[in-house]
This record gives structure tokens, sequence and C-alpha cells, in this order.
């Protein structure tokens, strides 16, 4: 599709050039301010056959040439064009992409019947869209999909589904301390008026009457000024009026000292040509009007579909931004859920709920929990529309926003999980800037990270390149809960020899838990003795023990060990049960003369089977401090389901291509790669009901399941840090909060 730069004094002459370039029908895809004006990147609605996908193109003369992306810094180079155009080609590209595979996805496992079938029928007998209900079923978690009723827990999920995707800020406060100009835009009779009375009470109620000031603009309707003009009397706050032509920035100079300032505006049809004039004049030049939808919740949803649609268009064409609404008339509504549906899927999201006439007592903040209760309750048997139907009506709306939230929240859910994460996430932030600038930002990050406290214990990998590949695997940290940290260390970055790095970590990390593979030197084993801290050695079967007198190999002794309770788990992405036995011996030091003389220790001897067939998968032996007698059994378990991080890093590293990522240091890459084989193995033996929701949202983007399912976790993972790249370069990202 060809991707236009366009460029403007403001934003009506910027939008003047697309739509002489464009038509009428272009689609909107980012605009900015500019040192010069106000930029808009835009498309049209289709692109020419013989045009590749993705392609960026320049817009006609009277357009700026300038990038998308801010510039690099002053001591970096400038990057050549041509590496933007295929950086940005890329980016939209991969944007496309998300959608394609995301319709692909709900498409192959739409459901046919089971619980995924129930769930389908009861979101439609809410009032929920097909669309929205098939795409909800089709990502059913595995460990629900064979459940024959709706029970408790899939009705938990279900609920967890909606809740994910109905954004809401939560905080009322935080919500009402943030200053500004608040315009309510929306059709005839939608209750704009009582709703800005609603509105300015709370204002009023937190911070006085001083500061907060009403504007109307509907000069249409008579009496319109005058029942503001009640409200405000009864409220002690100013009114003031503007003509529909008027644009708001000639009345905010009158208005100094006002903080609060709410615009009730005229009424006008979605249908209305004006209503993109309507909106320009309410952009603000030094004071940005934030824009506010009201929607009835007694409308039908085509109506509601085409109102977000036209006015949403109207915000874009102006250079504003449409992200909030309130729900209005709620105690009009038969079901609550058409108006929820098509706030989930157009990413917007809802401030209050209002539901009748008293000011300010019929106004609530959104509480998206209530909300859905209220809406799966109220089911009714009306025909529904076919689902063919619905889905063209939901492929015509501009679900990419909609689609960008759900993925920005699953990066926040993944940040509050997993400490690290952001700092993963920082370390993508580098992706496309200079390798000079890469270095310099990776090392102040890295010199921060992880601080004293954050990491119990250590994974520490090999000491050695991984087979086949330039690069050993980094270490894994361990917080208290026992998860990895989300970014490893790198092996380079660290101090030579094996007691000086696990004393290094226990000083700057505060490390008491250690995880080696082979078996601690001397020094290194005197060090942890000393102090009394736990570790674990994953040795081979030809280690040389002592047991009874005689010296002999580790797997000789197996029949000799006492078998415990086998355990439940997974191993390399597949569902396993871990067979342990244990036996006292001695390691002894290599100079020793008698085969008593050395380290006492626990000897573990461990068989992973298939939890299906029964087929052995894998082999382990393990020594631990005679000391801790059975207490490892845990750290034993932790050790082993590390065994599939180096697979998995090596597949991301592959995944990670600098010939279509664009310039990418070693380290870097490195960090990436190994970043998200930790999150996806983590998220894979996961068993809470949290990393269940995300791998079902997750798995969504992998295409569906497969047998190694933290394989299928690692590309969902890269997918979803590709298009956070996408929609943070084209200025589609999380907005702020408040």
């Amino acid at each position: 599709m060809s991707v236009l730069r366009f460029t403007g004094v403001n934003s009506r002459e910027a939008m003047r050039q697309v739509r002489e370039a464009l038509g009428d029908e272009a689609l909107i895809l980012a605009n900015r301010p500019t040192d010069s004006g106000v930029e808009i990147l835009a498309m049209a609605e289709s692109a020419a056959p013989d045009e590749p996908a993705g392609a960026v193109h320049h817009a006609p003369p009277a357009a700026a040439d300038r990038p998308l992306v801010p510039p690099p810094v002053a001591d970096a180079p400038a990057r050549p064009a041509r590496d933007f155009e295929a950086m940005s080609a890329k980016l939209l590209e991969e944007m496309r992409d998300m959608r394609a595979l995301l319709a692909r996805e709900q498409e192959s496992r739409t459901p046919t019947g089971g619980l995924a079938e129930q769930i389908t029928q009861r979101l439609l007998e809410a009032g929920f869209g097909a669309a929205l209900a098939d795409e909800i079923a089709a990502g059913l978690p595995e460990e629900l999909a064979s459940a024959a009723v709706l029970d408790e827990r899939a009705l938990a999920w279900l609920k967890r589904q909606l809740l994910s995707r109905l954004e809401a800020p939560g905080d009322e406060a935080a919500l009402l301390e943030r200053t500004g100009v608040v315009a309510l835009i929306g059709p005839t009779g939608v209750g704009k008026t009582t709703t800005t009375a609603k509105l300015a009470a709370r204002y009023v109620m937190r911070h006085g009457t001083r500061p907060v000031a009403l504007v109307t603009t509907d000069s249409f309707r008579i009496g319109a000024h005058e029942q503001l003009r009640i409200y405000a009397r009864l409220l002690d706050v100013p009114m003031y009026a503007l003509t529909a032509d008027q644009p708001v920035s000639d009345l905010l100079g009158r208005m100094q000292g006002k903080s609060w300032v709410i615009i009730d505006t005229v009424g006008m049809s979605q249908r209305d040509q004006r209503v993109i004039e309507q909106v320009a004049h309410l952009r603000g030049d030094t004071s940005p009007v934030r824009l506010v939808l009201l929607l009835n919740a007694a409308s039908q949803p085509d109506t509601l579909e085409e109102v977000v649609l036209r006015y949403r268009q109207a915000a874009q064409a102006a250079g504003a931004e449409l992200t909030d609404c309130v729900i209005t008339k709620q105690d009009e509504a038969g079901r609550l859920a058409p108006v929820l549906d098509i706030i989930m899927r157009h990413g917007l999201r809802l401030l209050f709920v209002s539901h009748g006439q008293r000011v300010p007592e019929d106004m609530a903040l959104a509480d998206p929990a209530a909300l859905i209760d209220e809406a799966l309750e109220r089911r009714q048997q009306a025909p529904q529309p076919s689902a063919a139907a619905a889905r063209e009506t939901a492929a015509r709306s501009p679900t990419l926003l909609g689609q960008g939230r759900r993925l920005a929240a699953t990066l926040q859910v993944l940040r509050q999980r997993l400490d690290g994460f952001a700092e993963l996430e920082r370390v993508w932030d580098l992706l496309g800037l200079p390798a000079s600038v890469q270095q310099q930002r990776l090392e102040t990050l890295l010199a921060r990270y992880p601080s004293h406290g954050r990491a119990l214990g250590m994974l520490w990998s090999e000491r050695r390149r991984v087979k086949g590949e330039p690069w050993p695997m980094p270490d894994v940290a361990l917080d208290a809960d026992g998860r990895w940290l989300a970014l490893p260390l790198l092996q380079h970055r660290q101090v030579a020899g094996q007691g000086p790095r696990l004393a290094a970590a226990e000083e700057r990390l505060g490390t008491s838990v250690h995880l080696m593979a082979g078996l601690p030197d001397d020094e290194a084993r005197e060090w942890l003795e000393r102090r009394a801290l736990s570790w674990v050695s994953q040795v081979r079967g030809s280690q040389r023990v002592a047991h009874g007198g005689e010296r002999a190999p580790l797997k000789a002794l197996a029949g000799l060990a006492e078998a415990l309770e086998g355990v439940a788990c997974r191993f390399r992405g597949v569902p396993a049960r871990l067979s342990l036995s244990t036996l006292p011996v001695v390691v002894p030091p290599k100079a020793a003369r008698r085969a008593e003389e050395g380290l006492a220790v626990q000897a573990w001897f461990s068989e992973v089977q298939d939890a299906e067939s029964g087929r052995v998968l894998a082999r382990r032996y393990w020594v631990t401090p005679a000391r801790l007698g059975r207490e490892p059994v845990p750290l034993l378990l932790y050790q082993l389901q590390g065994d599939g991080l180096v697979q998995l890093a090596r597949r991301a590293w592959q995944q990670l291509d600098p010939g279509e990522l664009g310039e990418l240091r070693h380290d870097v890459r490195l960090l990436m790669a190994s970043g998200l084989a930790t999150v996806a193995a983590h998220l894979d033996l996961a068993g809470d009901e949290e990393a269940m929701d995300l791998r079902a949202e997750l798995l969504g983007l992998a295409g569906g399941r497969r047998r190694r399912r933290d394989m299928a976790l690692l590309e969902a993972l890269v997918q979803l840090f590709l298009v956070r790249e996408a929609i943070r370069h084209l200025g589609l990202g999380e907005r702020e909060a408040g």
C-alpha cells in the first residue's frame, strides 16, 4: 500500500493536501506537530496492483521530506534516506501482517462445538457482536478447552477476556486532576449538555468554582444556551458562548486562570459533512482540546459503529485524536453489550457512564468489571445478525487501533509480571539506531541492571559458545519467587574466574542461590561452603564419586539411590514427569588418596518422561551440599526447566535478522534473543490463571497451538515486539495515563 507524508502550516492545510492527493477516503495513519506546522502520514484506500506492499513514498512537492522518526542524537551520523525507507516499509508490513494473522487465526479457530460454542452463544445472547465473540472463543486456553460446560472457572476466564479489552481510567482523582480543555462531542440528543453539567459538578466538588468554566457552541437549538446557563448558575461558574464557525482559540485568551474548561458542542448527525469543520474549530493552538465522544447506550449497533467511525475520521482530519468516550442513557438501554462491543473493538477508553438526568448523581466513573457483569446478565434470545454480516462490519472498521490497545495491554501485564521486562523493552528501543548510539545507550542501561536485591539466585550458563553459534548463552537471574528476570546478563560483562564471579554476584545483586553447569572449582566450593549458600551443580553421568569406600561413575550408582515421589512438570515445551532418586556420596578432590576424602554431597538421579507416551526425554544428574538434605528439590526443577533456554535463544537469534531489521549490534541482538527466550519459557512453565490468559492471547499471534508450546510462544513474542516497534515508530503507541 502507498504511504505518503504531508506537512502544512496547520492541520487544515495538511489535510487539504491529503484530500487532493488521495481523495476523501484516505486513511490517516498518524499525525504529529512539527517545528513548521503539522505532519500527517496517510495512505490511499487501496494500492495499485503492481505496487509492493509496505512501500513508502514521498508526498507531492507541497509535502516535506522530513522523516517521521525523531532525528538521531547530535553526535550520531545521519542515516541514509534509503535505510529509513526500508525500515518504514518493514514496519508497515509488520502492521499489515498483524491484521492478516489475527484474521486468519480467528477464521481457522472458529468454534465448532463444546465449550467454545457455549462461550460464543453466551456472548451473542448478551448482545456482543459475532466478530468479538469468535475472537474470544478462538483464544480459549487448552487448559479449559476440554470442559463440557461453562463452569465458574471458564466464566471467570471469559470475564477476564472482556476486561482486558475494556480500558478505563480506574482512578477518578487522577483523571480530574488533569487540567486543560475538554470538548464533549456526539450526535444530537446523546445528552451532551447534561453530561457537561455532571462533569463540571465533579470538577467543582474537587477544585472549587474559581478554576472551572463552561463553554457552549450550540447556537442552533432554541434554549440551548439557557439550559447550560442554568447549570452554570447553579454551580456558580462562568459560561461562555461560541458561534459554530468560531475557533475555540478565540475564547481561550479570555479565560486566563481557568484550569478546567468544558465545552458543550452542537449536536450533529454523524452523516453531516460539517462534523469535520466542527472538530477542526475545537482544536486549540496553544491549549490542545481533549475530545470525548458520547455514545448512546440505547442506540442500535450499526448506528454506534457509524458514529465512532465518522467522528474519529473527523478528529483525524482535524489533526486531533479521539480516544476517550462516555456512555450515556444506560438506564434506557435494553442491553449494555452492544455499546461495550463498539468501545472494545475501536480501542476507546471509557471514562464515565451516565444513567439519568440528575446532576451530578446520575453519572459514575466507569467500572469495567461491573459493566461486564451487567452486560453478561442481560441476555435475550432475540435474533442475531448473521456471523458473516457482523464480521463484514468489523472488517470495515479500523480495528488496528483496537488491536494495538490489546497488544499494549499484553505488554503492560508482562511488565507488571516479570522483573526485567521493562529493561528488555528498552533494549528493543535501540532497534534502528546507529551502532554508536546503540552502544552508548546499552552501556547506560546495563550499568544499572539489575540492582541489588532484585536477584535471589543465578542460573549460570556454560562458559563456552553455544554449539554452532558465535555466542555463549547469557546467565539468567531469578527473583524471590523463582521467576527468571526477563533480561539476562551477558557473560563478557562479568569478572573472570568462578569464585570472583560468585562473589561479585553476591555483592552487587545479593544472590544466595547458585545453579551451576558443572562442579564448582575448589576456590568457589570453599567460598560457597564458608557462606553456607544453596547451590546445585548439574554434572555428567560419568562424574566419578565415592560411595561405600569405592569410587565409581555417578550413573553406575543409580540403582542404589532412594526413589522419591515423582513430580509433574514441563520439559522443553511439553508436559512431562520428573522421577527423582537420591544418594549421599563424596566428591573427592583430584589429589585425594582415599575414597572417603573430599566434599560430602547429595547425588540426584532423574529421568524425564513424556507425560502422554511415557517416552524417556532426558536423564539428568546433580549434586548438592549434603547439609541441605532434600531441600534442593525445587532448585533441581528450576535448573531442569532452564534446559530449553539455549534452543529458544538460538531460534530467536535466527529470527532477528539484521538484514531485515537494519543495523544491529551483536550484543544487542543477543540480549533481545535471550530475553525473549526467558519470557517464552516462563510463560510456558507458569501455572497460574494470568499466565494461562497470556498464553492464549499470544498463541493467537503465533498462528495456533503446536507440540512445542514454548517455541510457539517465542514466535508470538517476536511478532509482538516487531508489531510494538511498528506502532511505536508510526506514532500509534500507548496513550499516556490519566
